[in-house]
């Protein structure tokens, strides 16, 4: 009867093991696979903030919760079954996919470069866009419906990245760590930018203090500080943004190529960083990959201006045909 007991102890110790060194193993690889995903991360924690930027202070944070909702619905009720349909059904489909995905990167920070440099001519573009329709009754709203649209784009590319960086297993456990992937992730941008947009309230507090106390004196000058610099950090995390979507979408695609045999521009960059590296003195590992991201981003440019009259000239306006066509549908089905 003890023996029973023993050996049953033993077994549910060691099922316990088991179930944490499945738990460590799910947690090391959510780590790695969002260290993958790092990048488009920071696209999109740079991107976000210029949604809220125009609304009253009271309604920031909640338009932020409403987009990190509509992005957490994309992610674990869209995105993650789409993925793990393509990775059981259809794997080849995950690289072409992600290559379409970096090319509107490219093409998304290229557009706003463009309008930047010559912003006649970006505005005649934007004409011969044909507009997405949002069903929006406020101005809130489609800002809110814009900002889950450009989410999901990233979002796609997030999950599709850390897809792909998993080790072959299971659906479940790949369902476990995209899951935890996408909370984590979507926590975790939505977080840093709720900070960010509620900066400059924060210093206005601490502007506003009364000299009451010793330490009243350097927090006001500290909150006027903050607030003077946050239309210089709004820049400069727009700057940040457009950059981050041309080096993560050159990045992309040139990785892309490399994986149907297309890898000389990949490997000449990753030897252009070596071999600068090696010329310099100190942090080698950074250099390099300071020259193969500067690459990445030069190719990703090209991509981006190559796509932006490709849009306006072929595939906007194919757009308009398919989307007459499914109009006169119903009408000929009536007929």
């Amino acid at each position: 009867m003890s023996g029973g007991l023993v050996a049953l102890l033993d077994d549910i110790a060691s099922l316990a093991k088991m179930a944490a060194a499945s738990i460590d193993d799910i947690a090391g690889q959510s780590a790695k696979a969002g260290v993958k995903a790092a990048g488009v991360v920071i696209d999109d924690t740079a991107v976000t903030p210029r949604y809220v930027t125009d609304f009253s202070p009271a309604r920031e944070l909640p338009i932020i919760g409403r987009i990190a909702l509509g992005s957490l619905r994309n992610k674990l009720l869209i995105l993650l079954p789409a993925a793990l349909a393509l990775s059981l059904l259809l794997p080849g489909a995950i690289t072409p996919l992600l290559m379409i995905g970096g090319a509107y990167l490219c093409y998304e920070g290229a557009e706003k470069l463009y309008e930047v440099a010559f912003p006649h001519a970006a505005q005649a573009h934007e004409a011969t866009i044909e507009p997405v329709a949002l069903d929006a009754r406020t101005v809130e709203d489609q800002k809110i419906a814009s900002a889950i649209k450009t989410d999901f784009i990233l979002s796609a590319e997030i999950m599709a990245i850390t897809l792909a960086a998993l080790p072959a297993g299971g659906w479940l456990k790949q369902a476990i760590i995209l899951a935890v992937v996408a909370v984590g992730i979507t926590a975790s941008v939505y977080g840093a930018v709720a900070l960010i947009v509620k900066a400059d309230d924060f210093g206005l507090a601490l502007a506003r203090l009364s000299p009451a106390s010793a330490l009243a004196a350097p927090l006001r000058v500290t909150g006027r500080a903050i607030v003077r610099a946050m239309p210089h950090l709004l820049k400069a995390l727009a700057a940040i943004g457009t950059a981050a979507m041309i080096w993560v979408g050159g990045g992309i695609i040139l990785h892309g190529l490399d994986a149907y045999g297309l890898g000389g521009p990949t490997h000449m960059l990753h030897g252009a960083g070596a071999a600068v590296a090696r010329a310099v003195p100190v942090a080698k590992p950074v250099v390099a990959w300071a020259v193969e991201a500067a690459g990445f981003g030069v190719a990703g440019l090209v991509i981006g201006l190559l796509a932006i009259p490709l849009t306006s000239r072929v595939l906007s306006p194919l757009w308009r045909q398919i989307k007459s066509l499914v109009r006169r549908l119903p009408s000929r089905r009536r007929t």
